[in-house]
């Protein structure tokens, strides 16, 4: 029995906004009115480089990330329906949450937040959502 091949429409979407991809992966595809957005570090999308100036910026930096790729599919932070939070010391939750907070609000998405033991480039926070129209 052949296998019947599933064609799903989606876009990329890539923006100055948000640091280029480091690897082989979009920094955001849509299909349909659902955006899938890979994780975001805290690299500076001007500079190239990584933001370490205490997790409080690190995280800043990684939502205004995020931020740039709504942006450039036409959303916002009001459309994030989930997010996923990889940090590498538990302890920084706490910080992490009061910048977290700043930018969802009393609109928070559904979310898991997880403790690794390492980040791409030595990051120590990375943030991917799930956003919809």
């Amino acid at each position: 029995m052949r296998k019947k091949e599933l064609t799903i429409e989606r876009t990329r979407i890539k923006t100055q906004l948000a640091p280029a991809a480091i690897g082989p992966y979009s920094q955001a595809v849509m299909v349909g009115d659902t955006l899938y957005c890979s994780g975001q570090i805290p690299i500076d999308p001007k500079t190239g480089h990584m933001v370490t100036d205490g997790i409080e910026q690190e995280t800043i930096r990684v939502l205004e990330n995020l931020e740039g790729v709504l942006t450039a599919a036409g959303m916002s932070m009001e459309n994030v329906v989930t997010c996923r939070v990889y940090m590498v010391d538990i302890n920084d939750y706490a910080r992490i949450n009061e910048i977290y907070a700043r930018y969802f609000g009393s609109n928070a998405p559904a979310r898991e937040a997880v403790e690794v033991s390492s980040l791409p480039r030595a990051a120590r926070i990375e943030i991917s959502c799930v956003a919809v129209r």
